[in-house]
């Protein structure tokens, strides 16, 4: 199945990667179909750069003494499930263990009783955070194009992405490739049938910001980063350096 061919597959794919929820044969599946898909690629890079954004704008905050207390509940009703679980199974099977005294009883029902509540509040637990997650992921940047600019060996050197909402190319530098002090990276859209234009000289930061429009990428199948004298080269006479790194640029379902 090719998922790349079905947008809203990979996104929840791409999403529960970056997420960690993915795990096993699933997750080496998707890593090894990453590396061989460009599209692929882009959206577990676009998901981690979320998430890390959100852990970096997200303030510090100290854990409730409450939070504290309810996690020691739950790794207690854990392990005292586990130790009945071990009784049970090491007890004879001809001679099952009952509860000899009223008081067996009492301290069995309470520990269920336990367990039990451990579990609702790790449910509560788990609802909060589901939606300060959703929260969240209202307020990040809206990504509407993607691109994954390689070099020639396919090595992934920087992810472009594009806010609809700020009209912003967003550019991440994947790599450690540094122009030197006389040479400036600039960005270059590739359109079909015309020569290439510029979008703007890359800083030295590792991730950055562009002024561009909806209308400046729509038709634009590709990028290229070339190296360029310090502080790039005027639009209309295109890219007089190498191009160091290019890619298709991926419109994506918002």
């Amino acid at each position: 199945m090719n998922i790349a061919a079905h947008p809203e597959l990979l996104d929840l794919l791409a999403a529960s990667h970056a997420l960690g929820t993915m795990r096993g044969g699933a997750r080496r599946r998707f890593e090894a179909i990453a590396r061989e898909q460009a599209p692929v690629r882009a959206a577990a890079l676009m998901w981690q750069g979320r998430l890390a954004s959100m852990a970096e704008l997200q303030p510090s905050v100290v854990p409730d003494a409450a939070v504290w207390t309810r996690i020691r509940n739950l790794i207690e009703a854990e392990q005292a499930s586990d130790t009945m679980a071990r009784q049970r199974a090491a007890a004879p099977e001809a001679a099952p263990a009952q509860p000899t005294t009223t008081g067996g009883w009492l301290r069995s029902l309470a520990l269920w009783r336990g367990a039990s509540l451990a579990g609702a509040l790790a449910t509560v637990i788990a609802v909060v955070a589901g939606l300060d997650l959703q929260r969240q992921l209202q307020t990040t940047p809206a990504v509407q194009y993607v691109a994954v600019l390689a070099d020639d060996k396919a090595t992934a050197s920087m992810l472009v992405t594009f806010d609809p909402k700020h009209n912003q190319l967003v550019l991440q530098r994947l790599g450690n490739f540094q122009p030197g002090a006389d040479k400036s990276l600039q960005l270059w859209a590739l359109p079909p049938g015309a020569a290439p234009r510029s979008l703007g000289v890359l800083g030295d930061e590792p991730a950055l910001k562009l002024t561009a429009t909806e209308a400046n990428l729509r038709a634009i199948p590709a990028l290229a980063i070339s190296l360029e004298p310090r502080g790039g080269v005027p639009s209309e006479r295109g890219p007089t350096g190498p191009v160091l790194f290019h890619g298709p640029l991926i419109e994506k379902t918002l």
